[in-house]
């Protein structure tokens, strides 16, 4: 009888173990979206192409879908959102634009603008609901920052000659908004990728063991695992590949234990190309693509395909539990443990 109960025990082991899902809130919207912001388990904000921005406050089971006035050409790459009427969101290409709204997205204000040629943002991170970091493409061979002090309300470009110097031929990449994150309180850390993929952390600049040397490849996405002490974290993972071949598993991402300083190839990469990646806890990652959905729960050693429907970006709530997935024809998911 003992014999027996161990036997139905460990059959179960594995319908625990497997039983991650996704489930599709809303798709077939005219936006491909790239920006998610997931203030805690109701409130879910999102951005991306035609000028759109949608809005739930309900868990993602229904939506408010709103067209920027004045921006309907314009591709919202990054949103932050800090509750369920105040969000800033990030447009891409010339003239770059950052926007906020302090009325649930009726009405947007334009606190960045920039219209310089070559001026490309790609992404933008908050410590809090007061201070934050948005990041461009190089210009004139200087990689573009610039920071916020008062929630977004004005942004404040670097002095030139503390911008970081970047190769010729790298770039960072507008895919989902997590080129860039806190590293502490007070630091942040990015990627880089195209012909050279890097880590910049602090004055450093690290060479990361991922797809390089065209266009398409390198790092796209940076999760750091922060238990929110002063200190800077230790733990972190890239994702990235080559968007034009987002079914090769081949240095498609990398583990650091020890604060970026070396990286470790996984023992089982992600399924393919992964232009996004987020915490869940400790052990727990997900990673997304255009190829599918991945999870780890082993630090990122190892990772299992969930999913073959492609998502651009998967996050967390900032304040709880819940995972969200987004992506092209309005696609938005929700990861179920």
């Amino acid at each position: 009888m003992f014999s027996k109960i161990v036997f139905i025990f460990l059959l179960q082991i594995p319908l625990v173990s497997y039983c991650q899902q996704l489930t599709v809130l809303t798709e077939s919207t005219s936006v491909s979206i790239r920006g998610l912001s997931v203030v805690d388990d109701k409130v879910i904000w999102v951005s991306g192409s035609n000028g759109m921005t949608g809005r739930s406050v309900d868990s993602g089971k229904t939506w408010k879908w709103m067209q920027v006035k004045g921006f309907e050409k314009n591709d919202f790459r990054d949103i932050e959102a800090f509750d369920a009427v105040t969000a800033v969101i990030m447009s891409i290409g010339e003239p770059a634009y950052i926007l906020k709204t302090n009325d649930g997205g009726n009405t947007w204000k334009v606190v960045f603008e920039d219209k310089r040629k070559g001026m490309f943002l790609d992404a933008m991170e908050f410590w809090n609901e007061q201070s934050g970091i948005v990041i461009g493409d190089p210009v004139e061979g200087k990689i573009f920052i610039a920071r916020t002090f008062d929630g977004g309300d004005s942004w404040q470009g670097l002095p030139h000659e503390n911008y970081p110097q970047a190769m010729e031929g790298e770039a960072l990449f507008a895919a989902s908004g997590t080129n860039i994150r806190p590293l502490s309180l007070s630091e942040a850390v990015f990627v880089t990728g195209g012909k050279y993929s890097r880590l910049f952390i602090r004055d450093q600049q690290i060479t990361l063991p991922v797809m390089q040397g065209k266009e398409t490849t390198g790092a796209n996405s940076i999760a750091v695992f922060n238990n929110k002490k002063r200190k800077p974290a230790k733990q972190m993972l890239v994702v990235g590949g080559d968007f034009t071949a987002d079914t090769v598993a081949v240095q498609n991402a990398a583990i650091s234990n020890d604060g970026g300083k070396t990286w470790l190839l996984p023992e089982t990469p992600p399924y393919g190309y992964r232009s996004c990646v987020e915490y869940i806890s400790g052990k727990r990652l997900i990673a997304c693509g255009t190829s599918g959905v991945d999870v780890s729960e082993d630090g990122g050693k190892n990772w299992r395909l969930i999913s073959k429907e492609g998502f651009h970006v998967c996050r967390k709530a900032k304040n709880g539990k819940a995972v969200f997935l987004a992506g092209k024809d309005g696609r938005i998911a929700k990861l179920l443990w």
